[in-house]
């Protein structure tokens, strides 16, 4: 993040343009100047700076505009906000003309409050409390000084032990049972059987949000509709009690054709729901009628299956009427089409059963944690929480990454976020929101590209990343809240924070206790070897890898190097045997990490004493979790996505070649595992050196 401006600066000169939209976009929280990953200092042009003030709903084009859109700034900076957050014992500052505060607590008890020097003395209660300050109300948000840990998580039985769990991709998954064309929450709940049999502790899963309904294309995990709601696709009656669906579907493929499986899924669901008996409907409708945000989603999924039909593919091409979800319009359609809105809300009812049953189903079998959720770090522009969000997103603005060496033209991920103005002055309503709704129903959460919330790459609509900017969001802030909700709900916290961190970022992440991720490939020592196992600190996540990057067998036979050559990705400059050259000196280095002895290291087409060594080393590591991707547990050569590519690679659409059970069953595979859980129910290896 970029430093606070200096308050004794002197002001821009009003009769210089640049400097006022230099100074606007400052007190907006952009960064001007920025240093790239080669650590070269660079500029954002003033064009392109002017795009995004101006898409942040500050007009900029005129002298006139910018004095205006300061005062509106100024305004804001003066008027108490909506929430303030704070920690356990540490004291809140407040403007110093106010002299008398009233809170009264989550339980209802209240207190009155003489402020010295305008400065709310400190409360050791974590929670929500009501603040009221000369009639104005607000609320006071008091997270923990830090996050649940595995400590608070395990018994006192189990204190000090060492956990470990697969990474599945859902779709992937085969159940002997199923003739579905994907998988579903029925197959994860045999995958959390068969892993909890096998002394598993947690199961990672992708972001199970709420894409476009029966919709048979856009079927990314990491581009959702919403992430307050959940993904229909992956609903499993049978987990409800109900009927399982009938799908005529092909399923000995290795690849799943979206394209016709979620249509034929959501025509299987809606006859379901048509087939109810009164009494099921009614209770159903019961359970759901007073979620105001669920019916909203069921709304919008109605809303969204009635226009696309008419070739309206973004709900900005919706009559006018229909845009504001709380108008007249959106209401006569929810009456009108009562029918359609009652079977959206059931199947998000659907999908919360199965997933509660699943994590019901993890607990039950010994599993201290059960499912790892993932939040994804944006949502479509298209989708329900565009819609139903609007004031709280950023609007005319896409999120993604700067250009870098692995990206010269950068990155535009097509997404939409929160806008930090719309944060405040929602008193945060939407994060808090969304993170409860993450850690229902899950023992921890993974905060994908979680230096989201320090800062985001934002792109003006229609252009290139290269004409974007770091906007800063309120870290503090958003961090506290995460460490209260996950507090409240008794999970872990897990950062993604792969990259380049903004200014520290990693500091407060150590100071509240999450766990940040440790992935094999990217753990180097300085003489470019892979680290020590003894070298992954407690409070982290280690990983043999994630669904980004190459599996072990796929890295180990040079797999990912025969997609970096057909797609023209290896870096500039750099020819095949080039790459082939550094990978056969980096599998020296690799083995020589994993092994610690004189092993003769294995030829490239035999990556299974490799797997076998990665699982163990990671296993050994003091890490409190060790997270080991299916694929690599399988020794698959393939990985899930493969970034920057959509069409050429067949991202997300991989499956199983057998079901899980038959897998599990194979002598290698066996042995694989074993050896991960037998290394983490051992001792850590010691740091070196």
């Amino acid at each position: 993040m970029e430093p606070s401006p200096d308050p004794c600066a002197p002001a821009p000169d009003p009769g210089n343009p640049a400097a006022l939209l230099h100074d606007l976009a400052q007190e907006l929280g952009l960064s001007r100047h920025w240093r790239d990953v080669e650590g070269r200092d660079q500029t954002v042009s003033d064009t392109a700076l002017a795009r995004i003030v101006t898409a942040l709903g500050y007009p900029c084009d005129t002298p006139q505009a910018l004095a205006r859109s300061h005062a509106r700034l100024a305004v804001a900076a003066r008027s108490l906000p909506a929430m303030l957050v704070t920690e356990v014992g540490r004291p809140t500052p407040l403007p110093a003309s106010l002299t008398h505060a009233r809170i009264t607590a989550e339980n209802g008890e209240a207190q009155d409050i003489t402020l010295e020097a305008g400065v709310l003395p400190a409360i050791d209660t974590p929670g929500y409390h009501r603040v009221s300050l000369y009639g104005h109300e607000l609320t006071l948000a008091v997270a923990p000084a830090r996050s649940p840990t595995l400590t608070d998580l395990l018994p006192e039985a189990r204190q000090g032990e060492r956990l470990w769990g697969p990474a599945v991709q859902i779709p992937a998954l085969r159940s002997a049972r199923s003739g579905r064309p994907y998988g579903t929450l029925a197959e994860l709940a045999e995958a959390v059987d068969l892993f909890a049999a096998r002394g598993a502790d947690a199961l990672a899963i992708n972001p199970v949000h709420a894409l476009f309904a029966g919709l048979g294309e856009g079927y990314s995990p990491y581009s959702p509709s919403s992430r307050l709601h959940l993904n229909t696709a992956l609903a499993a009656p049978e987990l409800a009690g109900l009927p399982p669906l009938d799908l005529d579907a092909e399923i000995d493929t290795p690849f799943i054709g979206w394209k016709k499986a979620l249509p034929r899924q959501h025509a299987a669901l809606r006859a379901l729901f048509d087939a109810l008996d009164p009494a099921t409907r009614a209770r159903i409708a019961g359970e759901t009628a007073d979620n105001e945000s669920l019916q909203r989603q069921a709304l919008f999924d109605a809303l969204d299956t009635h226009h696309r039909a008419k070739g309206r593919t973004r709900w900005q091409d919706w009559p006018a009427k229909l845009r504001d979800p709380d108008g007249k319009g959106a209401a006569h359609f929810a009456e009108t089409h009562a029918e359609d809105v009652a079977f959206h809300a059931f199947t998000q009812w659907l999908t919360a059963k199965g997933l509660e049953s699943v994590q019901a189903r993890a607990k039950a079998a010994g599993m201290a944690i059960g499912l790892v959720g993932d939040l994804a770090v944006g949502v479509h522009t298209a989708g329900a929480d565009a819609w139903a969000l609007q004031g709280a997103m950023l609007e005319g603005l896409t999120i993604g990454a700067p250009p870098d060496p692995l990206g010269p033209l950068g990155q535009n991920w097509t997404l939409t976020g929160f806008s930090p103005q719309g944060l405040q002055r929602t008193g945060y309503a939407p994060w808090i929101a969304m993170l409860r709704a993450a850690l229902s129903r899950t023992g921890a959460l993974r905060i994908d590209h979680a230096f989201g919330m320090a800062r985001l790459w934002v792109i003006p609509e229609g252009h290139g990343p290269e004409d974007g900017a770091y906007l800063s969001y309120p870290f503090e802030d958003m961090l506290r809240l995460a460490v209260l909700e996950a507090h409240r709900a008794g999970a872990l916290l897990i950062a993604e924070n792969l990259g380049t961190a903004p200014f520290g970022f990693l500091g407060a992440l150590e100071e509240r206790r999450l766990l940040d991720m440790r992935v094999l490939w990217f753990e180097r020592a300085a003489d470019e070897g892979f680290i020590g196992a003894g070298d992954y600190p407690a409070d982290s996540v280690a990983m043999t890898g994630t669904h980004d990057t190459a599996t072990i067998a796929g890295w180990w036979r040079g797999r990912d190097l025969d997609w970096a050559h057909d797609l023209s990705r290896l870096p500039e400059g750099t020819t095949r045997a080039d790459a082939d050259a550094k990978r056969d000196w980096d599998r020296g280095l690799l083995w020589a990490s994993l092994t610690h002895d004189a092993t003769p290291r294995p030829e490239p087409d035999d990556p299974a004493p490799v797997l076998k060594a990665a699982l163990t080393h990671i296993g050994k590591s003091p890490a409190g979790l060790a997270i080991a991707p299916l694929e690599d547990i399988l020794g698959e050569s393939e990985q899930p996505n493969l970034p920057g590519t959509v069409t050429e690679h067949p991202n997300w659409r991989r499956r199983l070649a057998r079901p899980l059970g038959e897998w599990l069953q194979d002598a290698q595979i066996a042995e694989r595992i074993t050896a991960l859980n037998d290394a983490r129910k051992g001792p850590a290896d010691p740091p070196s050196g």
